[in-house]
């Protein structure tokens, strides 16, 4: 089941994680992050500064969001929890 767009929350700078929410169908908040070195991957680029990161992921946030729709996915028969995507969920 495809999740939808929720919410940008922003860069943990502590966790080198960008955090983020998506709904679920009953309408269920999943909270949701992406690794520094993750979205780094994805973007084709190293070592942005935490200001810039969320310009970042909203220009590549269709593709994070696919990701984090397959791995809730994959998550379905252990539900609940984090989505947490790393880089070997993009490579």
């Amino acid at each position: 089941m495809p999740l939808t767009q929720g919410r940008t929350i922003g860069y943990n700078v502590s966790r080198m994680t960008f955090e983020f929410t998506m709904m679920d169908d009953k309408v269920k908040v999943v909270d949701c992050e992406i690794s520094s070195v993750a979205i780094d991957h994805l973007a084709g680029t190293r070592g942005m500064l935490p200001a810039e990161r969320e310009a970042q992921f909203l220009h590549l946030r269709d593709r994070i969001e696919r990701i984090a729709s397959e791995l809730f996915d994959k998550m379905a028969r252990h539900p609940g929890g984090k989505i947490r995507i790393f880089y070997h969920d993009v490579r």
